[in-house]
């Protein structure tokens, strides 16, 4: 046994915190090839304070210097079971992309291993290792990862056991780098606010991208066969800001076009001829960020996959008794939010990705209501921003965006080859579509993409033909999205054209029906809604709900609100805001949000009539909380506005006066810890010590928890208390504590409302899950709609009474829930026109603030304050800047729940 190393591991375990489950890591490749690893020299120990291990791993044939597990020693220790990372032979560090991590996950006598590898995410293994002293050298045969569980069951812990994945073969048996290519830029477009393009196939051949922008919300057409460097626009479509537009073909002999608006969420088909005459539109509430079409080749029926807030739908567009129509098959729920999808008919699948995830997940195409089986096909090398399929002659190519290349890929994610975008500095692509056809200037045509670099941001494309002689793939110009299709009649007369007609196995005569959303019966004849329209309403159609008088929403759940002001336009891109309790009257008080975008980036201050009174520059800041009598230096005591700033990933502060300016203060910008982006805030002042703290998060749910003080000149200064993960692993942003009970809320945007304690006592502290986001497509398993947004407390007169509100950012809608625990829910409610449509409804929400005080003839029993992302004006259009709109909160809490509200509360008691 050697002690050398053992005293410096068990000297240096008292640093890692506990855990109660072996951490994991997870690999979903498929192994090509199966190389074999080498442990020798292997030594174990224990000492009164735990165990320890070494051994030392050789690379596999074939690998190359540099490669995980070439001669790497690891020691990992039995009384922590963390992953430990393995060291050079020299003990020097391995790069960060040749990953080596061990773990020790039993103890003397007994011994099974765990190593983790990586090589640029080119590699995952496992080794479990399971032997006694004394040791001779082993080797690791590598098997697929689908067999991890089997071999798991047939080997013992006397055995070796080694699960690896390899997509790219680059350091396996000597096999080459797969070829990356550069891809120039050949045109683009002018600037404009991009997410999404899509290429249309006619003889004048055109490329259409989404404009997210609010003044020019909609899409636009430009005209790919061109040899300008800027490609000219052919037409636009101004219908409010969007995110998606597809192209269909062959419908009702008409070519189509469909898009969603994000402000009125609705899904609008055109003739993509015809001047762009609308043909059909269909409601659906959420917040919608990919578009995929598919057509079937048995039956030549036209579908399309619409990605939302972790859920899918599957809709029919078509052509019946001469109208066009929008029908929805299913909805099912997903993994992940997905950010880009693509359809590759010959393969049968379905390709989709998550925001920030390597991930590729698939699912079948498939005429039918059962729910979708999805899986993960395959890990990118980076995070995945964009995916398109090209239509080979016998096979189909995967292309995969990672930030400025191209990854290619056989439809089963083996790694063919890569294309890096040349042209522009730092430039971030999404958003792919291919166009097949030949053009003068593009005769193996081109890749079209969103793009944003130092320059700008808009649509650009690739002429195709070097890069594909280079990575030597087949091109193929004769594809034709129009082409014939067979005829098969999956939806039939039987089932009223509202279903699809299935055989029966037993009888080939006998058919039954499996009905489409919204459609029941036993020939799919009758209609059903949600929930029964939950009680506020009559079923009219398929899931379509005429509500009463006062109530909208999903299945007229939402209770309507009318706001009575709107803050005067102000900044880009809007995010939060708070509201200040004048000492001197409660008329004086004032709201104060945040503009986070680069335009008009920092705080502005309203009266309560919606006029804006100041702005004051600041780095980005998100989050906006209000701070009441904090004491600075020796002889003030001041209120403090506090703000996340995201441009520099600093913690804001700045002073309130008592007439309601804010101005910058003295150590009014705090570092946080290195490589940390600062995202949502919110503060918190202890009943017990009186200490002022500041939580900060990061979108990686990484919270940060600081003492805020003062020096004796009114210098102000922060000390990291605490840092702790909240939720269960999705994105965090919107916090508030509730100071009385000692509580802090966190919103997590894909998953729901937890609550910590907000005093720094415990380390790591246990959440407790106060609300989850609903699952589809019947909203069960809980009642808040992703994203989860602004947090925010109403309090009442006693700990017990008051409320938390919540806002659900895919919806435009705010969940109303009781202060105490367990936190019961009350309602959801959501901000139409006003009474005179002098003030827009609210889309796409983001933060909430909310007081019980009589502030005024307007407000006498309480304020509302709620962001609203696209302005819409009186007149028509959409305001470039933001507004966000003031509602009183007794035409939110009715029916006796007005009484649980302190009218008379004094944030500086």
């Amino acid at each position: 046994m050697r002690t050398d190393f053992l005293a410096a591991l068990l000297a240096t375990a008292a640093t890692y915190t506990s855990a109660s489950a072996i951490p994991q890591h997870q690999s979903h490749n498929t192994c090509l090839n199966i190389p074999t690893f080498q442990a020798t020299d292997y030594n174990w120990g224990c000492s009164p304070g735990g165990c320890g291990s070494n051994f030392k791993l050789a690379a596999a044939t074939g690998y190359r210097e540099g490669a995980p597990g070439f001669n790497v020693q690891c020691s990992p220790i039995f009384i922590q079971q963390l992953w430990v990372p393995c060291r050079n032979a020299d003990g020097s560090e391995l790069p960060a992309t040749s990953r080596v991590e061990a773990i020790w996950t039993q103890g003397p006598d007994y011994e099974p291993r765990e190593v983790y590898i990586a090589f640029a995410s080119w590699l995952r293994a496992y080794i479990n290792r399971g032997v006694t002293s004394p040791q001779t050298p082993s080797h690791y045969p590598i098997q697929p990862v689908r067999s991890f569980k089997a071999a798991m069951k047939s080997f013992s812990f006397v055995r070796d056991v080694v699960v690896a994945c390899g997509v790219l073969q680059s350091v396996v048996h000597g096999a080459t780098v797969a070829l990356q290519v550069d891809l120039p830029i050949s045109a683009s477009t002018p600037d404009v606010e991009s997410d999404i393009s899509a290429v249309y196939y006619s003889s004048h051949p055109l490329l259409f991208g989404n404009d997210g922008s609010a003044a020019t919300g909609g899409y636009h057409a430009w005209s790919l066969d061109s040899n300008a460097a800027i490609l000219p626009e052919v037409s636009a479509k101004t219908g409010g800001r969007s995110k998606l537009v597809v192209p269909v073909y062959g419908v009702g002999k008409k070519d189509l076009i469909i898009t969603i608006a994000m402000p009125d969420s609705v899904l609008r088909v055109f003739d993509a001829g015809n001047k762009g005459a609308q043909l059909a539109e269909k409601k659906n509430i959420g917040d919608w960020s990919a578009l995929c079409p598919w057509k079937s080749a048995e039956s030549g029926n036209q579908y399309f996959y619409m990605f939302g807030k972790k859920q899918a739908i599957q809709y029919l567009v078509r052509q019946r008794e001469k109208k066009f129509e929008v029908v929805e098959i299913q909805t099912f729920d997903l993994p992940v939010e997905a950010s880009a999808c693509a359809v590759s008919s010959k393969s049968g699948l379905v390709y989709f990705s998550g925001d920030d995830s390597k991930d590729v997940y698939a699912f079948k195409t498939a005429e039918s209501t059962a729910a979708a089986t999805i899986s993960v096909i395959g890990e990118a090398s980076d995070d995945v921003t964009g995916l398109a399929i090209y239509v080979g002659k016998s096979s189909d190519y995967l292309f995969v965006a990672q930030t400025d290349v191209v990854g290619v890929y056989s439809t089963r994610f083996k790694a063919i080859g890569s294309m890096k975008i040349t042209g522009v500095e730092d430039a971030e692509i999404q958003g792919l579509s291919v166009y097949q056809g030949k053009t003068k200037k593009y005769p193996a045509g081109v890749l079209a993409f969103a793009i944003e670099h130092e320059e700008g941001k808009g649509f650009a494309i690739s002429s195709l033909q070097s890069a594909f002689k280079s990575l030597k793939l087949d091109v193929n110009t004769n594809y034709n999205p129009s082409a014939k299709t067979d005829d098969k009649e999956t939806i039939c007369d039987d089932c009223n054209d509202n279903g699809f007609c299935v055989k029966s196995p037993r009888r080939s005569s006998s058919k039954t029906c499996s009905c489409f959303a919204g459609f029941t019966g036993k020939s799919c004849k009758s209609v059903t809604c949600t929930d029964n329209c939950s009680g506020h309403g009559k079923c009219v159609g398929a899931n379509e709900c005429r509500c009463d008088d006062g109530w909208g929403g999903l299945h007229c759940s939402f209770l309507l609100v009318a706001p009575k002001i709107e803050t005067e336009a102000n900044g880009g891109d809007g995010d939060d805001p708070a509201i200040w309790i004048s000492p001197i009257s409660p008329d004086q008080s004032r709201i104060v949000t945040t503009t986070k975008s680069e335009l008009g980036a920092g705080l502005a201050v309203f009266n309560l009539e919606g006029k804006i009174l100041q702005t004051l520059p600041a780095g980005e800041p998100n989050n906006i909380d209000m701070i009441y009598g904090f004491e600075l230096g020796n002889n003030r005591t001041i209120d403090l506005a506090y703000a996340a700033c995201r441009k520099e990933n600093t913690l804001c502060l700045f002073e309130m006066s008592a007439n309601g300016t804010l101005s910058n203060i003295s150590g009014g910008e705090q570092p946080v810890v290195d490589d940390y982006d600062v995202y949502g805030s919110c503060s918190y002042r202890s009943p017990k010590t009186g200490v002022q703290y500041l939580f900060v998060n990061n979108k990686k749910a990484v919270y940060l928890q600081y003492a805020l003080t003062s020096s004796s000149n009114g210098t102000l200064s922060t000390t990291l208390v605490r840092q702790f993960i909240a939720g269960s692993g999705g994105q965090v942003e919107g916090c508030v504590t509730d100071e009385e009970n000692g509580f802090l809320f966190v919103g997590e945007e894909p998953e729901g409302l937890w609550r910590y304690d907000a005093e720094p006592d415990v380390a790591a502290p246990k959440g407790v899950k106060v609300a989850s986001v609903a699952t589809y497509p019947n909203h069960k398993s809980g009642n808040l709609y992703s994203d989860v947004e602004g947090v925010t407390l109403v309090p009442g007169k006693t700990a017990t009474e008051g409320f938390l509100m919540v806002s659900c950012q895919g919806v435009s809608a705010y969940n109303v829930y009781e202060r105490a625990p367990p936190h019961a829910f009350v309602q959801t409610f959501t901000i139409t026109d006003s009474t005179d449509g002098s003030v827009d409804h609210v889309t796409n929400t983001d933060g909430i603030a909310v007081v019980g005080n009589r502030l005024n003839a307007a407000f006498p029993a309480g304020l509302v304050v709620v962001h609203d992302d696209a302005n819409e004006l009186k007149g028509g259009g959409t305001s470039e800047e933001a507004s966000f709109k003031l509602v009183s909160l007794a035409d939110v809490l009715k029916g006796g729940l007005l009484d649980k509200v302190d009218k008379e509360w004094n944030p500086r008691a």
